[in-house]
């Protein structure tokens, strides 16, 4: 314990407000404004971590949102938050933290033993170890030690706020040049909105201010994600964005550069100037640049002792060289910290002169090996950087739309970033994840030529730091390893968030119900009279009506049995509803259907399919064509909302055609009345138009009143049942569904639900994609090879299916299947093919009550050549044999739609 608070000084504190915290089961005492990080360090603690491989000792070794070592749980009451650096936290009184990846305790961790085994622990050892005889057998284990901090075993009792915030001029971050950059904007008539991570900003008229908030993103037209304190999330629009981030400091590989008490040369002065904070009585300041001298300067005149600064250059301006004499600094130039000495903290140094090496006690070191511009949003943004010879570092360049670059100007530095002659397996450039030169260089002699590689490989810069200190460093090693020239490799990409988030603040108010607001059908109160009983599918719908203690198989059995012998009602009302119009209307549709639209009749309907550029079916549905110009989409409920996205997609920024796209599915409710005796609860409802299949045949459209009500109706069916979509404004919804039950009655009319109406189309061999299909199901897996070869035109997706493996004979395709034994077929259960491996699986399954047996299909390997045969159904260790049947088990001929 060597750390300890300074009598005077300290900006940032009020010595007359005393805070009691505990970490790892002890209690200290700390003070008003304070850090956890400045408070341990002012009670002498500077054991605060373990390193995620090696559990090797880890101390603080910055000041701000770089912090790699010092990560903690932090608990208050039932609320636990894992891998928070310490130097984020704003001490608060009763506050509670405990160090993370150490049992049985953070001094005795049984796991340091892998230090000692550290050549077992190289670059990629998990790529190259437990693979034999099978990963499954050490998969538990490494699942065990993965990950740093505990995830909370209870819901998060935090309670976040989300706020939608425009303005003209965004500037992040509040230093002189970000503090300048909104003041003359404020005064040029602006609305401006300054965010930075600190506190005690200067007010500015004219300036909204956010302390304590952090940029976490910044994306395309000025969006920008902020976070204040941890709990409160901004979702920023900004006509421009000034980025205005500063500097963050890195530093230099030398062996033994991770033991605690060893310091960036920058932080320490922070914590000196802000928290009147020492990390100990006897330092030695280690550098290559002139700020790293001034840090050490600033700290020996607030009366920490600083013994030496050693610098790898052989000169430095004498104004410092003299201050530094003045506070008696011994000063050693053209010279490197070979290694750091001592057991569980620094202890002493050694010195490798132009002279041959001496060695130094010492109970601190403070290192600055350069300084890089913080343009981690520079290059979230898209910004490119640029090599800079005189900083070593890679420096923004280029220009990115709305968003410009107000960084400080590089800071001269000598290049070096590794200290020779050392030992290179302790020379760490990832503290976090342990990652050292010695793994870089096995990367490098493995062949790893791309930063991005040497990242995933060696995971340089993956912690929770994001490679703020380690992913320069570590591109300028490789570099040298391989032989490449400065500034030939960057910096590994950056991804947000800028600092650690939690997944409650980023969800914020959208939690519980409000994740995803339930959406109730127009009629729900209906449903809700009638019995339903309801369940998510995307709309809170019905799942069956239970009468009498049914449950919902049973429900689901009878209702499909009336549909099948009567008739039933359904709501429909989820089904898509795209108007799509104007004079490229048909050609529009033509390249987006692997039909033709442009083909169809007014008045009538064709079924269709769109695929994405993979041929790879997206949806189903079918297209009626109202008017020439005018057509009506009707996708799958589950797939209407991104219908339209795809459309607007298409017409935006592919196909820039004269067509007009509206969603309407929400104006309108659906009442699918299907059965045999459908048509004629229709005419008691007094139709304006003829019903009869002549003037109103399957698959056609016609508007007109019902009940007199103006009224929309389509004559398609996913039942195979004669059917009838009835459209009607949603505010009416309940008074048609009330007239069409009054008028179903003597027909012996049910309602029927999402479980009665599966049974239906299963039987029926009709698709759900999404169930019946998966990601790699194109049209002629389920028998729709036809149209596409009568089709000349293009359209989306058309030339994957052209590739071979489109072509391969041994596709899964689409096929029914039949238990031996009548029974139902497990729903994911999989076909065993003669290798023993999965030739394919079953899609969706049901008890048909009108054929008396289960009903099944399934994707099976050349299904289609294969019909009759008698396969093996594999699940959770029980087994059934099925026939390969077509898909279609009930009314084969499709009579019963003109019933």
């Amino acid at each position: 314990m060597t750390g300890y608070r300074l009598s005077h000084g300290g900006g940032r504190i009020d010595r007359g407000q005393s805070i009691d915290f505990s970490f790892n089961g002890k209690r200290y005492a700390g003070l008003a404004g304070d850090t956890l990080a400045s408070a341990l360090l002012a009670n002498g603690v500077q054991l605060v971590g373990r390193s995620f491989k090696l559990h090797r000792p880890r101390g603080i070794m910055g000041v701000g949102c770089e912090e790699t070592n010092a990560l903690v749980q932090l608990e208050h009451g039932l609320s636990s938050i894992p891998n928070v650096q310490a130097t984020m936290i704003a001490l608060e009184e009763g506050l509670v933290a405990r160090s993370i990846n150490a049992w049985p305790s953070l001094t005795w961790d049984i796991a340091g033993v892998n230090d000692r085994l550290r050549g077992l622990f190289s670059a990629g050892f998990y790529y190259k170890t437990f693979m034999w005889p099978d990963w499954h057998w050490f998969e538990w284990l490494i699942r065990r030690a993965a990950g740093l901090g505990k995830v909370p075993v209870v819901p998060d009792p935090q309670r976040y706020e989300a706020r939608h915030v425009e303005c003209d001029l965004l500037v992040i971050g509040g230093g002189r040049r970000g503090l300048a950059a909104a003041a003359q904007a404020a005064r040029d008539g602006k609305s401006v909105l300054l965010v930075d991570l600190d506190q005690g900003l200067p007010s500015l008229e004219g300036v909204r201010t956010f302390e304590k908030t952090a940029a976490l993103g910044v994306w395309d037209h000025g969006f920008v994600l902020a976070a204040s304190e941890g709990r409160v999330l901004h979702r920023i629009r900004a006509e421009q964005i000034i980025l205005a981030t500063g500097k963050q400091e890195r530093g230099i590989a030398f062996a033994n550069n991770d033991l605690p008490g060893i310091m960036l040369a920058g932080a320490i002065g922070r914590y000196v100037a802000d928290y009147a904070v020492a990390p100990g009585r006897s330092g030695i300041f280690f550098v290559n640049n002139d700020l790293g001298w001034r840090s050490a300067i600033e700290a020996a005149q607030c009366g920490v002792g600083v013994r030496a600064i050693v610098d790898a250059r052989p000169q430095v301006l004498p104004e410092l060289a003299d201050r530094a004499r003045a506070h008696g600094i011994d000063l050693f130039f053209s010279s490197l910290v070979r290694s750091a000495h001592g057991r569980g903290r620094v202890t002493g140094v050694t010195i490798e002169k132009p002279d041959g090496l001496s060695r130094l006690a010492c109970d601190f070191v403070g290192v600055s090996g350069g300084w890089n511009p913080a343009s981690q949003l520079w290059t979230m943004a898209g910004g490119q950087t640029k090599f800079n010879e005189r900083s070593q570092s890679f420096q923004p360049d280029g220009l990115v739309a709305n968003v410009e670059w107000a960084g400080p100007e590089p800071i001269e530095a000598e290049p070096i970033w590794t200290v020779h002659g050392g030992d290179e397996k302790t020379m760490f450039v990832d503290f976090q994840t342990d990652v050292t030169v010695a793994d870089i260089k096995l990367a490098a002699r493995e062949n790893y030529r791309s930063v991005e590689h040497l990242k995933r490989y060696t995971v340089l810069g993956m912690g929770v730091d994001q490679g703020k200190l380690s992913s320069v460093p570590g591109a300028m090693i490789l570099a040298e390893a391989i032989g490449a020239e400065p500034g030939t490799l960057s910096a590994s990409k950056v991804r947000p968030p800028f600092v650690p988030t939690a997944f409650g603040l980023i969800g914020a108010d959208l939690r519980g119900e409000r994740f995803r607001p339930r959406r109730y059908l127009p009629a729900h109160e209906w449903h809700v009279r009638e019995g339903a009983v309801f369940e998510d599918f995307g709309w809170e719908r019905p799942a069956a009506y239970p009468v009498g203690g049914e449950d919902i198989q049973a429900a689901a059995e009878r209702e499909a049995a009336a549909v099948r012998s009567g008739v039933g009602l359904f709501d429909g009302s989820p089904l898509g509803k795209i108007l799509v119009a104007g004079p490229e209307a048909a050609a529009f549709l033509d390249r987006v259907y692997v039909g033709t639209p442009s083909t169809l009749k007014p008045g009538r309907i064709r079924y269709g399919l769109v695929l994405n550029e993979n041929g790879t079916i997206l949806d189903d549905g079918v297209y009626a064509r109202l008017q020439d110009g005018s057509f009506l989409l009707s996708p799958s409920s589950a797939f209407a909302d991104r219908m339209v996205r795809l459309l607007e997609d298409l017409l935006q920024c592919e196909w820039p055609m004269d067509v007009v796209v509206q969603d309407v599915t929400e104006q309108y409710a659906v009442w699918t009345v299907a059965g045999p005796n459908a048509r004629n609860v229709l005419e008691a409802l007094r139709p304006s138009f003829d019903l009869s299949s002549e003037r109103f045949p399957h698959l056609s459209v016609r508007e007109g009143q019902l009940d007199g009500s103006e009224v929309r109706i389509q004559r398609v069916s996913f039942s195979g049942e004669l059917s009838y979509e009835i459209q009607v404004p949603a505010g009416q919804a309940v008074q048609m569904g009330d007239a069409l039950m009054a008028a179903g009655k003597p027909y012996g009319l049910v309602p029927y639900g999402i479980e009665a109406l599966e049974i239906l189309r299963i039987e029926k061999g009709y698709i759900h994609v999404g169930t019946d299909t998966d990601s790699e199901t194109q049209p002629g897996d389920i028998g729709f090879g036809g149209a596409i070869a009568k089709k000349q035109s293009d359209f989306l997706g058309r030339r994957a299916l052209t590739r071979r493996s489109s072509l391969s004979p041994y596709r899964k395709q689409l096929v029914g299947l039949t238990s031996l034994c009548g029974g139902i077929l497990p729903v994911g259960g999989h076909v065993r093919a003669p290798s023993g491996q999965s030739g394919g699986f079953v899609t969706s399954s049901q008890f048909s009550p009108v054929l008396g047996r289960g009903v099944a299909l399934g994707l099976v390997e050349q299904g289609q050549r294969r019909l009759g045969e008698i396969v093996e159904i594999v699940s959770l260790g029980r087994s059934w044999q099925a026939r390969i049947s077509e898909t279609v088990a009930y009314d084969r001929e499709g009579g019963r739609l003109d019933t």
